[in-house]
Parts: C-alpha cells; sequence; structure tokens
C-alpha cells in the first residue's frame, strides 16, 4: 500500500502509480527469454558486406545527404558513465595489505605509467602534494602514493570523474578526452553544409558543470581547426525513467527513513533524451570508443558509410510509403515493396506472404513507417557485450536486434549454442532515422519492447535488493525499428574499460 509520502516522492519524479505498480509486477512475473531464429551472420545475410563499389556509392549518397542545408545531423553520446570501473584493479592495490606491485595489472600499469596521457596532470598534483613526481615516489617505494594522487578528490580525482573527462590521448600540444575526440570526431563525419556541428552529451547532474566548461574552453579551440562551428548540447536521465528497487519478495525496497528506493534505469532511459533530439539523422557511439587522430581514417570513413546506407534505405522507404499513402498500388508492386522489407531490410513475416489488397498495403505501410538504424558489427574477438540476432518479435515476424546474454535462454543447449557461435559483436556503433517521410518526428518510445528488460540484484546499506533495468537503450529500446547491421572493421572499435586499455597501441 502506497503511503501519502509514496505518492509524493512518485509525484515528484514524475511516475505514475500505475507506472509504479507495473514495475513491482515485472519483479514478481520476470521477463521472458526472447525467442531467436538464429545468429545474424554474413553467411546468412543478416549481416551486410557492401562491395567496394557499393561503398563508393554509399560514401557519396551520404556526402550528398550531408550538403542538403534541409538535413539536420547530430552526434549523440552517452557520456554520464562514471570511471570507477576503470579503475577497479588500482582501488584494490590501495586497500591491499601490501605496497608494492604485485599482481601483473599493478605490475603493468606502474612499467606503462610514463607512457599514460595524464602523467602531466598527475604530477602537477603529487609534487604540490609531496614535492616530488611519479618517478620519484615510484624510485622510493611509495607506489600508493601515485595511485592515491590519481583517484583521490585531492589528486586527479579519477575514482570518482567520468571517463569522458580523463586525459586519454597525447599529442604534441597536449593530452585530450574523449569528450574532445568526439568533438573532433563530429566535424570529421557529421559537419553539415553550413559548417556546424551538433553533439549531444548525456550527462550525470554532478558533472556537468565540468562538461560546460570544457566545452566552452575546447569548441573554439577546434573549430577553428577544423572550421566547424560547434553547437554542444547536454541533457540527464529524466527522473521518471528511474526504477523502484524490491526485496527478495518483491516488495518495495525502503531507505533507512522509510522513503521508497529509486535507481536509474540504465541506458535504455536514453531513449527518452534522443526523443528530444531535434534531427533527422542521428549517429551513437559510446564515450570511450575514441582513438588519436593517426587511426580516425578508418573510423571516419566506416561512420560516413554506415549513414550512406541508412540514408539509401531511407530514400527508398519513403518513396514507397508515399506511394502506399496515395492508396492506388497494384499487388505487383506491394509485392515488389515486400521483397525490400524482407531483403533489405530483414524484417521476415510467414503470413506475409498470404497478403493482398489493403491487408498488403497496411502491413507494408506499418513495417516501413518507423525508425531505422543501420548497426556496425564487428567480427567477434571475445568482448563481452551483445551480438546480432534474428529474433521474433510479438506479431510473429523475425526481425535483426542486437541481444544481450540475459536475453537469451543459455539454460537451451540449441540457443547458448547460436550466443556462444555468433560470428559478429555490437560494438555500439549506430546510425539513426528518426523522422518519418512527411518530416515529423517519431515518438520513440513508442518503439520500446518492455518485455526485453531485465533484473538484476545489489545491495544497499548491506541488505539485498532487486534492481530493475529497463530495455536498453540499442536492444529493446530499438526493438520494433527497421534494422540492418553492416559489417565494420576491428580496428573502428576501440573501447577503454582498464585504466591498463589506455596502454594498448591504439591509444598511444
Amino acid at each position: 500500500m502506497l503511503t501519502e509520502q509514496d505518492k509524493a516522492q512518485l509525484a515528484k519524479k514524475g511516475i505514475s502509480e500505475e507506472k509504479f505498480n507495473e514495475q513491482l509486477a515485472s519483479f514478481a512475473a520476470g521477463f521472458p527469454f526472447l525467442q531467436l531464429s538464429g545468429a545474424a551472420s554474413v553467411a546468412n545475410h543478416g549481416i551486410y558486406v557492401p562491395t567496394a563499389e557499393e561503398q563508393e556509392a554509399y560514401l557519396a549518397a551520404w556526402d550528398e545527404y550531408a550538403a542538403d542545408p534541409e538535413n539536420r545531423v547530430v552526434k549523440f553520446v552517452p557520456a554520464s558513465g562514471a570511471a570507477s570501473r576503470m579503475f577497479k584493479d588500482m582501488f584494490a592495490f590501495l586497500d591491499a595489505d601490501y605496497d608494492v606491485p604485485t599482481t601483473d595489472f599493478e605490475k603493468k600499469f606502474f612499467e606503462r605509467l610514463p607512457d599514460a596521457a595524464f602523467l602531466a596532470d598527475l604530477n602537477a598534483k603529487l609534487l604540490a602534494a609531496h614535492g616530488k613526481d611519479a618517478a620519484a615516489l615510484v624510485a622510493e617505494g611509495n607506489y600508493k602514493a601515485v595511485v592515491a594522487g590519481m583517484l583521490g578528490a585531492d589528486g586527479l580525482n579519477y575514482g570518482k570523474l567520468p571517463k569522458g573527462l580523463l586525459k586519454f590521448h597525447r599529442y604534441p600540444e597536449g593530452a585530450r578526452t574523449p569528450f574532445e575526440e568526439h568533438l573532433v570526431e563530429g566535424a570529421l563525419y557529421a559537419k553539415d553544409n553550413n559548417g556546424s556541428v551538433h553533439v549531444h552529451f548525456t550527462v550525470s547532474p554532478e558533472h556537468r558543470p565540468l562538461f560546460e566548461a570544457l566545452a566552452a574552453e575546447k569548441c573554439k579551440v577546434y573549430g577553428e581547426q577544423y572550421k566547424a562551428v560547434y553547437d554542444v548540447t547536454f541533457s540527464e536521465q529524466k527522473p521518471s525513467t528511474d526504477t523502484v528497487a524490491a526485496n527478495a519478495d518483491n516488495t518495495p525496497f525502503r531507505n533507512a527513513d522509510g522513503s521508497l528506493l529509486f535507481r536509474p534505469g540504465g541506458h535504455g532511459a536514453l531513449i527518452e533524451n534522443l526523443n528530444d533530439i531535434n534531427a533527422d539523422i542521428v549517429f551513437i557511439k559510446n564515450i570511450d570508443n575514441v582513438v588519436p587522430d593517426r587511426l580516425k581514417g578508418d573510423t571516419v570513413t566506416y561512420k560516413k558509410l554506415l549513414a550512406g546506407v541508412l540514408v539509401s534505405l531511407q530514400k527508398k522507404a519513403f518513396a514507397y510509403l508515399e506511394e502506399l499513402e496515395g492508396g492506388n498500388v497494384s499487388d505487383k508492386r506491394m509485392k515488389e515493396m515486400l521483397a525490400f522489407v524482407e531483403n533489405d531490410l530483414r524484417c521476415h513475416s510467414d503470413a506475409a506472404e498470404g497478403l493482398e489488397g489493403l491487408e498488403l498495403l497496411d502491413y507494408l505501410y506499418c513495417k516501413l513507417n518507423r525508425p531505422m538504424r543501420v548497426c556496425g558489427m564487428v567480427r567477434n574477438v571475445g568482448e563481452p557485450g551483445g551480438g546480432p540476432f534474428l529474433a521474433y518479435n510479438p506479431d510473429g515476424t523475425v526481425s535483426l536486434q542486437v541481444l544481450e546474454s540475459s536475453q537469451i535462454d543459455t539454460n537451451d543447449p540449441e540457443k547458448k549454442a547460436m550466443f556462444e557461435n555468433g560470428t559478429h559483436f555490437n560494438p555500439v556503433d549506430l546510425v539513426c532515422a528518426i523522422k518519418n517521410f512527411n518530416g515529423l518526428k517519431f515518438v520513440l518510445p513508442d518503439y520500446v519492447d518492455p518485455a526485453t528488460g531485465f533484473i538484476s540484484h545489489k545491495s544497499k546499506d548491506g541488505k539485498e535488493l532487486k534492481a530493475l533495468e529497463l530495455p536498453g537503450l540499442w536492444n529493446g529500446a530499438m526493438s520494433d525499428w527497421n534494422t540492418v547491421f553492416v559489417e565494420v572493421p576491428l580496428s573502428t572499435f576501440n573501447p577503454v574499460k582498464t585504466v591498463n586499455d589506455l596502454y594498448r597501441e591504439q591509444h598511444q
């Protein structure tokens, strides 16, 4: 039973009692596994590999689209994630009962520290605190002072900052953060005919002032360097997308003061932020997947390629929709459209084969008139995370979906084999079309599959709790979109999951 205090708390967050009850019911009911038709691959045409000639045509199509002043392009970067997990091993070192690097990870961190892009900043903090730089402290065996200077609030505070604000790459003129690398990327593939580059970052409230200050400083620098005018905007996850936590018996988890405990709903909450973006085409890429300028060639080429595939498919879909809206379309023409939906957009329905007349027209209109995305897929190299699949939808169609392991019944040997033997991996490399053929924005939350959330187990103040994750942004939140997968090279995927990843050749 909700108390008056509970109702006031819900109202403040913008969460209805109906939504609250739905969330609680999800803990009791759980979420179904998705039914799979198979892993998407090049062999079964689930992943498209354009020929060299086709690539040239798609690159030209994107250049033509971007040059049209009527088209608005935005680069969307989820950047609220804290960097604390990057430093898990170094936090453990600080708490360890030994004082010298012992694990392979710790040894590598110190061996390669001279190569760190943040070393100059770290030395400045260490000199101020100890009168010695990192090399001098290491020489005398004071390793923990170096790590404390990197992680602590009196030092660089890297243990609490978001990844987007850490120094990742060194240049002669100074080190760059991922935030800056995304500004540079934007100028290289998302600049419009007027030289404008629109970049949107989702950030946490406590770090927004730091991002805004960095933007104010760096937009002028990179604007001059790349002949661009930057329009950088920010948003935060909406309180209305938070989810209630539950006890083991599925009753609401309460804080010590009796209030309901809500938690952020995961990156799926960002579908609301994406829905607020004014754009025709949106590039989406994680904050930590960046490389120095010397390696940006493949990134830029394949971002343009994905976008070229998208606008080419969209152009054809829009032409078909205009015909369908007119209403006077022959069955032969509609069969051609059905072939486009099934072969190019990879959305198949056994039932659609037997449709004709108005029923076929309605089916085609429904399937073509939706948001569209083209996703880059890299060859599987054992990275954790989601992959490309052909999955059954609630309406009985089979379409391309990005799935996480939690959505797959790994107790089923057949499904487990599909997941483990998949040839490709999702690097979060998307280009999205979010307006319809009349130029009106789709209402993106309408295309979320609510049955694709998942439940995780956490703890607070020593008490176990169940947490509810919303359908992921590029998973269930985009379930009812038209989706196409295109193979991209592994060189376009260079995430930074641990601090030692910064020592990889791709980040030096």
